[in-house]
């Protein structure tokens, strides 16, 4: 048990080993290919404002887990959209746009997937229209008309804003640019999974020589975690102890493990962690995940807060970190397991273990994070 916790251990919900994990990389780049990463990279990397983000050492919560080094990712600082959603969405937006100014684009999302989208289309001078659920708060989409787009909000969840994006992108014709393919919808998620890979060679690129033991990857429809393993399989020589995490509510990464296919879920309660509140894994995402994701972990939402806070205190690290409510699982999920003495032997979590924690957000709703914040 770490100081951490004052008695209380910190909760995961379920955790699983994917009994069918084999790692190819040769597999996983036939699904996103070594050309595809390269390309998104040369673009983005050359677009204005561009500048790899922080990789931040917490290196008090380290000391607290006996662990040898935790990297957090900070996408907080990603261009001015806060996320890493910043690099998929916009640069789907000029692959699909070729130049043509002419195109309207379309997207549903809970949130930064859609700032991502109307932001690239606002760079490129392009009409934009973004369909959202009655629960993506009226920050989220006040952000989104803020760079120019048509906000459209949908009674029901994502899945519902999805189909009437759906439905009404096929009859006016403009173009999708969605995170989550389907069947005859594979190429634009592919575009936007590898703008997320970005994030992969920024880490090579920062690490001075570490290996990574360990990557945890939160997971709503798929297409970061997918994306960061494809970036696993392009860019590094060793090949990292790969987890999932997801909320409980909505854990449908980890029930399509279980069947060895992909499992719709019915999700019950909305999560906190609402950009990962999906019921269905996106089919790109799932043809690298199905194999290449040795365990998986669900939480409650109970954390969320008190994660926030002690990141943005200075806790975990030397730096005061700005972290949304869908940066928080990755630090629980850690901590929860090097608590849980079995799970911690299962995952080989030890002295000499260099865990990679994706900080995917930083304060995108900025009224949620100091609600969450200041939660006690």
């Amino acid at each position: 048990m770490t100081i951490l916790s004052n008695g209380n251990l910190w909760k995961h919900s379920e955790f699983i080993k994917n009994k069918s994990f084999s790692f190819d990389k040769n597999k996983i780049l036939k699904s996103l290919s070594k050309k595809e990463i390269d390309d998104a990279y040369s673009s983005i990397s050359c677009w204005e404002g561009y500048s790899p983000t922080p990789l931040i050492e917490l290196n008090k919560l380290s000391k607290d887990l006996n662990l040898n080094k935790i990297f957090y990712k900070d996408e907080s600082k990603r261009f001015d959209l806060k996320s890493f959603k910043a690099l998929g969405g916009a640069y789907a937006v000029e692959k699909v746009s070729k130049g043509n100014k002419d195109i309207i684009v379309a997207t549903a999302t809970a949130g930064n997937h859609g700032r991502s989208v109307a932001w690239g289309a606002r760079r490129l001078g392009l009409k934009c229209k973004i369909f959202i659920s009655e629960f993506v708060s009226n920050a989220r989409g006040k952000a989104m008309a803020d760079l120019g787009a048509d906000v459209i909000k949908v009674k029901g969840n994502y899945e519902k804003s999805l189909i009437e994006c759906i439905k009404q992108s096929t009859e006016n014709n403009w173009q999708i640019v969605q995170d989550v393919a389907w069947k005859d919808y594979m190429i634009v998620p592919k575009y936007t999974m590898a703008g997320y890979t970005v994030m992969m060679k920024e880490v090579i690129d920062q690490i001075n020589h570490n290996n990574i033991s360990h990557i945890i990857l939160q997971a709503g429809v798929g297409g970061m975690a997918g994306a960061m393993i494809a970036g696993i399989a392009r860019y590094m020589r060793n090949i990292p102890e790969t987890i999932v995490v997801e909320p409980d509510s909505a854990a449908c990464v980890m029930e399509s493990i279980k069947t060895g296919k992909i499992e719709k879920i019915d999700i019950k309660r909305e999560s906190l962690m609402g950009g990962m509140s999906c019921g269905e894994v996106s089919l790109v995402p799932w043809e690298i995940l199905k194999n290449s994701v040795k365990y998986c972990i669900s939480l409650p939402d109970d954390d969320i807060a008190k994660t926030m806070r002690l990141l943005g205190n200075g806790n975990f690290s030397n730096e005061k970190i700005i972290a949304g409510e869908n940066s928080a699982p990755g630090v629980i999920s850690l901590i929860a397991s090097c608590e849980d003495e079995k799970i911690k032997q299962t995952m080989k979590l030890n002295k000499e273990s260099n865990i990679l924690l994706i900080g995917c957000e930083g304060d995108t709703d900025e009224e949620m994070y100091q609600k969450l914040i200041n939660h006690k």
